[in-house]
């Protein structure tokens, strides 16, 4: 299960203002890489809607089926708020209902699948069918 805890208000494109839902999921103990002890915490993702502010303010509370899970995505540069420390990530959370099959993992990235193999083109100038 996962809580709706908050939710922001963004634009589209357009500079039509919409609204994102703020998500957790239950309560996890992680092991500490540092001092070697356990710790609470809990994952968050956020998911659109068409939802207006007031009915965003009140699901706040509400559970849903499902849960957070890590997925796959193009790297992107991020900046850890305590420290400064800008650190490149290829992953992000995101919410998956209870019935949802899991995500595929991406074994290239879009703009590798788009690439052609060099196989497929002539080595000597002439198109020649196999």
């Amino acid at each position: 299960m996962v809580r709706i805890i908050g939710y922001k208000e963004r634009e589209n494109e357009e500079g039509t203002p919409f609204f994102l839902l703020e998500l957790q999921g239950g309560i996890e103990m992680v092991l500490s890489q540092i001092t070697n002890r356990y710790y609470a915490t809990a994952k968050r993702a956020f998911i659109s809607s068409t939802f207006d502010e007031a009915t965003c303010h009140a699901l706040t509370g509400t559970e849903m089926p499902g849960r957070i899970v890590k997925e796959e995505c193009e790297p992107y540069q991020y900046v850890i708020k305590e420290t400064g420390e800008e650190i490149t990530l290829a992953h992000r959370w995101a919410y998956l209902p209870e019935d949802a099959p899991e995500p595929k993992k991406i074994e290239k990235s879009p703009t590798e699948q788009l690439e052609a193999e060099i196989s497929t083109f002539s080595t000597n100038g002439v198109h020649e069918l196999v």
